[in-house]
């Protein structure tokens, strides 16, 4: 519900009308729907639905082993990666379960199969933008966030999604107060029995705010153009690129008088 695939229609829907390529393809085993054109969706693989109906799993156990699946036959998504070209982008839309990205192997070692194939891969962490302004669920964000730069070993960026729906100037004087603003209300509103706990979860974000966010609108061009920006800088995405010939060849109609 954060916003996953949304971001990929946004990202898919800005490329489009600005005449660059860029594809999506899901990889939620538990997606139901998506707005977005995709490439290829795992669910052709293997689904949430028949895994838990097998194995007679939950949702959570299911996920993982419908990506514990995936992470064993590779060889299905190496064939639909190689169906693009070399200087394609791709987005890849996964799972939003937590266990993935922070403390299971599943992820992070996906992550290294991509860089073992050659491609220049990053991560994008969303946040609602409704979180920020609750400080208990903003700082589990940021660890969160924070665990997942750590497990994943790859160049990461943080976007604030929702800022259509969300009260803009509220959420950026949260983000400009590095989170010293969210700290002192984890302290305010924390039980005394847990006072020094909250300190210290809070001082992780304030002490060491290595965890920057981004906010993105998606009624704004300029900022679906700023996040793009920011993941292709991370990926390098188009320094390989070789110029194309122009396709008007004509004489400029001015002329060389010497001067």
């Amino acid at each position: 519900g954060v916003g996953k695939s949304s971001y990929c229609k946004t990202m898919q829907d800005h490329c489009a009308a600005s005449g660059r390529r860029l594809h999506v393809a899901n990889l939620d085993p538990a997606a139901e729907n998506y707005e977005y054109k995709a490439a290829f969706d795992v669910r052709d693989l293997i689904n949430l639905e028949d895994a838990m109906e097998e194995f007679g799993l939950g949702p959570n156990g299911g996920l993982v082993y419908c990506m514990e699946f995936l992470c064993q036959n590779l060889e299905w998504l190496k064939d639909e990666l190689d169906n693009f070209d070399e200087d394609d982008y791709i987005v890849l839309d996964c799972p939003g379960q937590v266990e993935l990205y922070s403390h299971l192997p599943i992820m992070h070692n996906l992550a290294a199969q991509l860089s073992m194939w050659g491609y220049r891969a990053c991560s994008v962490y969303l946040l609602d933008a409704l979180f920020v302004m609750e400080p208990s669920k903003f700082i589990s964000g940021c660890l969160l966030s924070l665990s997942s730069m750590i497990q994943l070993e790859l160049p990461h960026i943080n976007v604030i999604t929702k800022c259509d729906c969300a009260d803009k100037e509220a959420v950026e004087k949260v983000l400009d107060s590095d989170g010293a603003w969210v700290v002192q209300m984890m302290e305010e509103q924390s039980n005394s029995r847990f006072k020094k706990l909250t300190q210290a979860i809070s001082g992780i974000v304030d002490d060491f705010m290595i965890v920057s966010f981004v906010m993105l609108d998606r009624t704004d061009e300029e900022s679906i153009e700023d996040v793009l920006n920011r993941t292709d800088y991370c990926i390098q995405y188009g320094e390989d690129i070789e110029p194309k010939e122009p396709t008007d060849m004509d004489e400029p109609d001015w002329q060389d008088d010497g001067e």
